[in-house]
């Protein structure tokens, strides 16, 4: 067994991997092993400085300590998820990979069988198993949680490099059987309420709905007649008048109905309430026309149209 060194740690795994076929975890493996590959390369850490070890639906690496961990930790919150958004806008349902992250420090040792051997390891593999990664997973619409352990945090992500904005972390507590431990999650707490946005923001940075698909619900609209509503005052009341009747036009006659009315009106009228001298005929026939009273029309009903 060598002596343990300090090393950072970076743990990736795959989302409900046992859920999916042979053919679909080899598929899986392929990306997880490029998407991990290309992140580090993106990092500038090469294979020269860095070891990794297969567990199966996760990659286990442990990286150089001279190697700069903000450079790692900007590839993470950046290459990770473009390289995640590349894969799966061509991938099947069944092929979609979402992945849970965890960068830490700490001291290893290696074995003469090429084993691991650590505290500070196998707090990181408690952080990566956690409930609080995993719900967050679940609630986002990227395919990608990373957390980070609390030395990392302190040492590195509340100085707020550039790239690395402190503000984003929350910090989490993770239950485990050698104890709590303490660490801190890239983006919202699993439960938090998502942020809101002013009715009026359509821009594109607008809330989407969930799964990512940028689709937004129409505005709200209170439906009409409601006690938020403006409605026009009634005629004679003081306000502007209130809507028109319906007008329905057949042989020569008017027909008005639905309304309201008040003060004279000419022409046939059904279904509304009136109020004030109502006369059924021409101007001209206004001295002979007859009046409604009680839903009944009294006159000659051959000079007006009666009720």
């Amino acid at each position: 067994m060598t002596h343990p060194v300090s090393r950072t740690i970076l743990l990736l795994d795959i989302e409900r991997f046992s859920d999916r076929d042979d053919v679909e975890q080899a598929y899986l493996r392929r990306m997880l092993y490029d998407i991990t590959d290309r992140a580090l390369e993106h990092a500038g850490i090469d294979e020269t400085r860095r070891l990794r070890a297969d567990r199966g639906d996760s990659v286990m690496a442990l990286i150089d300590a001279n190697a700069p961990v903000t450079t790692l930790l900007r590839a993470l919150l950046t290459e990770v998820p473009a390289q995640l958004r590349t894969v799966n806008r061509m991938a099947s349902r069944s092929a979609q990979i979402r992945l849970r992250g965890v960068l830490a420090t700490g001291y290893v040792a290696v074995d003469a069988l090429d084993g691991w051997v650590g505290s500070d390891l196998n707090h990181a593999c408690r952080l990566l198993d956690a409930h609080h990664l995993r719900a967050a997973l679940r609630e986002r619409a990227d395919d990608f949680a990373l957390c980070v352990s609390d030395a990392l945090y302190t040492g590195v992500v509340r100085h707020d490099h550039p790239g690395v904005p402190a503000a984003d972390f929350r910090p989490m507590t993770v239950d485990s059987k050698n104890g709590p431990l303490k660490a801190w999650l890239h983006g919202p707490l699993p439960g938090d309420p998502a942020p809101t946005r002013d009715h009026g923001d359509t821009g594109a940075g607008g809330t989407g709905a969930p799964g990512g698909s940028g689709d937004r619900p129409a505005p709200a609209v209170p439906p009409r007649g409601g006690p938020g509503e403006d409605r026009p005052a009634p005629a004679g009341s003081g306000g502007a008048p209130a809507p028109g009747p319906t007008l329905r036009i057949d042989g020569g006659s008017v027909d008005i109905s639905g309304g309201v009315f008040g003060g004279n009106q000419y022409g046939g009228i059904s279904g509304g309430h009136f109020s004030g001298d109502v006369t059924f005929g021409t101007p001209g026939d206004r001295e002979r026309g007859g009046r409604k009273h009680g839903g009944q029309t009294h006159g000659d009903p051959e000079r007006g149209g009666g009720a």
